[in-house]
């Protein structure tokens, strides 16, 4: 499919209780590679295999959780574009100048129904791969280097309102919904994946009563292979893990929960359906994502700790 509005997710920061604590767990057991800090003492990462100078940036704070998430759009025009039916829809919009974030050009915030703030920029510095851009290498050593994930992927959020997010993302940001879970006796949606291009999903949400809350950043894997290779660096490292290695029902995606120093859950995923706009979406019940094995095929079983731990 054309990209053409919303191209992928760019970036989220990450608040964390120990910045260094947190740069050992993002760079040194996830094997994530340090761009930079900036004055206000941030953090930025990317994976291996992303182009652009960052995807992840590590904030210090007295709470755990998530700052912004933020989406690269094709080009300034559609920047303006956006930005203005944003505001048509009725949401007010902040122009945050160029270079806030190293080496990241304007961009537009604006908070969602569902707390969060989401924005949107058309310019980062393309840094290249490691590989190379012409006649790339098959292989760089940084493939090796910790849990090792190609790029940051996608991020699970939780809040209320996720109607009027549904209506926002698929009538004004050009997202498709690939796949959803209703509630318990009802046809009320209350949970979403949704995507802007012809992967499982590039953002999802899940109704909760409190605003703005994080359920996890998730790192893109090459096979499931790697995620097996990632719990024996978990283990190795003793971080947490609350499920996996499994398989979702829900996108077919290969996969791993586990929480940062800070709490702030992660996700290392491989694989996942591959969603097109003209498709109408994929449908679960409430018994479907437990039973039914959509949140776990291995088990077919809800936990406690996914449903109800968020930062």
């Amino acid at each position: 499919m054309a990209l053409t509005g919303v191209l992928r997710p760019g970036h989220v920061q990450i608040r964390v209780l120990d910045l260094d604590e947190g740069v050992h767990h993002y760079r040194d057991i996830m094997g994530l590679e340090e761009t930079g800090r900036d004055a206000e003492g941030r953090v930025y990462l990317r994976g291996w295999d992303e182009r652009d100078h960052h995807s992840i940036v590590l904030r210090q704070a007295d709470r755990a959780g998530l700052d912004f998430f933020g989406f690269k759009v094709a080009d300034e025009h559609t920047l303006n574009r956006l930005e203005a039916e944003v505001r048509d829809w009725g949401l007010a919009t902040q122009r945050i100048p160029a270079g806030d974030l190293l080496e990241t050009g304007e961009r537009v915030r604006f908070e969602i129904p569902s707390g969060h703030q989401i924005e949107l920029y058309a310019h980062k510095t393309f840094k290249g791969s490691p590989l190379g851009q012409k006649d790339p290498a098959p292989y760089s050593s940084r493939m090796d280097n910790g849990i090792a994930p190609m790029r940051f992927d996608h991020a699970l959020l939780y809040g209320p309102n996720v109607d009027k997010v549904l209506d926002l993302f698929t009538k004004v940001l050009g997202f498709h919904l690939a796949e959803y879970v209703t509630l318990p006796d009802s046809d009320v949606k209350g949970a979403l994946w949704l995507a802007c291009s012809n992967k499982a999903h590039d953002i999802a949400f899940v109704i909760h009563p409190e605003p703005g809350k994080l359920h996890h950043v998730s790192f893109y894997m090459e096979s499931i292979d790697r995620v097996f290779r990632a719990a024996d660096i978990m283990a190795a490292h003793n971080v947490k893990v609350d499920i996996g290695p499994t398989r979702h029902g829900i996108t077919r995606g290969g996969t791993i929960y586990a929480w940062d120093p800070s709490g702030n859950r992660f996700e290392t995923f491989s694989g996942g359906n591959t969603t097109y706009p003209d498709l109408p979406p994929i449908a679960w019940t409430w018994e479907g994502l437990g039973e039914g094995g959509g949140l776990d095929v291995a088990h077919r079983k809800m936990h406690e700790t996914f449903l109800t731990v968020v930062t």
